[in-house]
């Protein structure tokens, strides 16, 4: 049965309470492989609580605040959830976050675009994350899902209800400014779901398979993480403060244990980049984009 877009635009998510402390902090900050070298002052700051000037967060921790978790497996949605991969992720902050807080999330589904019944559909929701005490509003998070086993359910191809997804980021063409390689470690996936994104995709191999993978597959939001990594290190000098978004499409998964290397293009007061699986050659993460502050 195709998914009923006006039930899903209409779904109601009751917000979410969520109280983080800095080791939940340290613990994302390590599942997105910083730590690594302990020796690193930079990378201390975000992993170790007693660092010269105290534990700062990623900028990218606002994706698993107030996270809604996996909700795509419940019976009412009509999604064919073992089907779905993550397509990109956008988060926008008002200001640096902090390294623990309370804070509430609200979700909606703001977006649906059907690609066709042979190419699925994309499914687009906004999380605004507020401080819990004024109701400031701290970040929003856009998630763009592709949903490959439910296209069709438009009048016609290409139908969008709601918000259309985003066009594109195009890189620069011209050489990388910076280029940095990360290495991912095997178990990477197994730590990185600690967070609360517990999808049997990244730990369970008969999911994997029955999704079409030959393994489970690293969380597309830890990439996220590695590439925000390697521009805080290549080009920012771990300065957290600097970021104010940062946009990315996930293009192939990651294996865990593959090395990342990242090539980053600085135009004024955005960063572009593009992310590469090197072992596999392949690009796991394009059109990407990160904001500075002013």
């Amino acid at each position: 049965m195709p998914i009923n877009p006006d039930l899903l635009l209409n779904r109601p998510f009751e917000p979410r309470s969520h109280r983080y402390r800095e080791c939940d902090t340290v613990l994302y900050a390590l599942g997105c492989g910083l730590g690594a070298d302990p020796l690193d002052a930079g990378q201390l700051r975000y992993v170790y609580e007693h660092a010269p000037g105290g534990l700062c967060a990623l900028p990218t921790l606002a994706n698993i605040l107030g996270y809604f978790g996996f909700w795509a497996d419940q019976p009412d949605t009509g999604i064919t959830w073992r089907k779905l991969v993550h397509a990109e992720q956008h988060i926008e902050l008002q200001r640096p976050l902090r390294a623990s807080g309370h804070i509430v999330g609200e979700n909606r589904i703001v977006g649906l675009h059907d690609k066709g019944a042979e190419k699925g559909a994309l499914m687009l929701q906004d999380r605004r994350i507020v401080d819990a005490a004024s109701g400031e509003l701290l970040a929003t998070v856009t998630q763009t899902t592709m949903l490959r086993g439910d296209g069709g359910f438009g009048a016609t191809q290409g139908a969008t209800h709601g918000r259309a997804p985003l066009p594109a980021h195009v890189l620069p063409d011209r050489a990388a400014d910076a280029v940095c390689d990360l290495a991912t470690l095997p178990q990477a996936a197994l730590l990185y779901r600690l967070n609360g994104d517990a999808n049997p995709l990244h730990a369970d191999p008969a999911t994997a398979r029955a999704a079409g993978f030959v393994r489970p597959i690293l969380h597309g939001l830890a990439t996220m993480g590695v590439a925000m990594h390697a521009v805080l290190r290549a080009l920012l000098g771990y300065d957290a403060g600097a970021v104010r978004g940062m946009r990315v499409r996930f293009t192939a998964p990651v294996l865990p244990g593959d090395t990342l290397r990242t090539e980053m293009w600085r135009d004024g007061g955005v960063v572009s980049l593009r992310t590469t699986a090197m072992e596999r050659r392949v690009v796991v993460l394009g059109s990407g984009r990160i904001d500075l502050s002013d």
